[in-house]
């Protein structure tokens, strides 16, 4: 290394080294220091705390035997560790974020069909929001209005699936409709419609085709009520063919149904893919004095939707995983 070699021979091989002040004076090439060597201190007097590393170190315990390594859990452990969080996870999210429901009736066409599965949101509801107009929500059964309807005999996957909580109970009995008017409002069918609220006419494109906004019959078609603080008042977008608030009004609540017994929000088509969709307010509750406060509400939800979609529907796939409303 001659650049740093002092006192080297010259080429002729005549010349003596120097005296020994002159070789103490400078370092061989080979005692340079370099950060990471044992001295600690660099070639321009800089200190570094970096030690010395010798390849395979970490590997190694003291005296340079090697360490012992951790057995790797096998899968076949890990498994019931893993299914039981996957069970927590969608326990979670069943109770407080989304929960899939089948629709089994004509009673919401042509908004929704048979087969379909819709995402309902149950996050809202436990930060006080509470139904609006033109919302389609999901409920229980507020008087028996399920009176006679089969109850399913669930098999035994659909009771373990029922009592870990992924499934409602067989007893349990839930509908869906559209909310048509809140605490505090009027709400009018006369003749074939259209349908009023708070003296406002209503236009209704959800209707299914065919039919008329109002009925003419004798069992609850011709109606005026109001609406008590706390309650709301639903109807079927099949008008023909539902067993709403109007064909109800002889129960315990006069056809309303309590807020309380709202589980939440449809707001997702979510299944078969080829009907995915969202369930906005119709802009027909947009008009000045119904509902000034349900447009604002309708960008909440949807981001739920997108956030549990997908692992939701995944779950409840299958028909016997989903339960169904009315």
């Amino acid at each position: 290394m001659g650049d740093v070699a002092v006192g080297a021979r010259s080429g002729h091989g005549g010349e003596e080294h120097r005296g020994s002040s002159a070789e103490s004076a400078v370092p061989a090439a080979d005692s340079a220091v370099t950060p990471g060597s044992d001295s600690g201190a660099a070639e321009d007097d800089r200190v570094t705390d970096e030690k010395p590393r010798t390849e395979g170190t970490d590997d190694r315990g003291a005296g340079g035997t090697p360490k012992p390594k951790k057995p790797q859990r096998s899968f076949w452990k890990e498994l019931p560790i893993l299914i039981g969080i996957a069970l927590v996870l969608a326990l979670l999210i069943k109770t407080f974020l989304v929960q899939a429901f089948s629709i089994p009736s004509d009673s919401m066409q042509n908004t929704l069909q048979q087969g379909d599965r819709v995402l309902v949101d149950k996050l809202t509801p436990w930060f006080g929001s509470e139904p609006e107009r033109g919302e389609v929500v999901v409920f229980h059964d507020p008087s028996r209005w399920l009176a006679g309807e089969p109850t399913p005999d669930p098999n035994a996957m659909q009771k373990v699936l029922s009592w870990i909580g992924l499934m409602p109970s067989a007893e349990e009995k839930d509908l869906i409709k559209r909310v048509i008017g809140v605490g505090g409002d009027t709400v009018e069918c006369k003749g074939t419609g259209p349908l009023t609220v708070n003296g406002k006419a209503l236009n209704e494109p959800y209707v299914y085709p065919g039919n008329t906004p109002c009925t003419v019959d004798d069992g609850g078609g011709q109606f005026k009520v109001k609406v008590p603080k706390g309650y709301i008042w639903v109807m079927g977008d099949h008008r023909q063919n539902s067993s709403d608030s109007r064909y109800n009004q002889s129960d315990k609540y006069h056809g309303m149904v309590p807020v309380k017994d709202v589980v939440g929000r449809a707001i997702v088509v979510a299944w078969p893919i080829n009907r995915w969709s969202t369930l906005p307010v119709p802009d027909t509750f947009d008009q000045p004095g119904l509902s000034a406060q349900a447009a604002a509400l309708t960008a909440g939800p949807d981001a739920v939707a997108l956030l549990g979609v997908v692992p939701v529907v995944l779950w409840r796939r299958r028909r016997s995983g989903t339960p169904a409303v009315r």
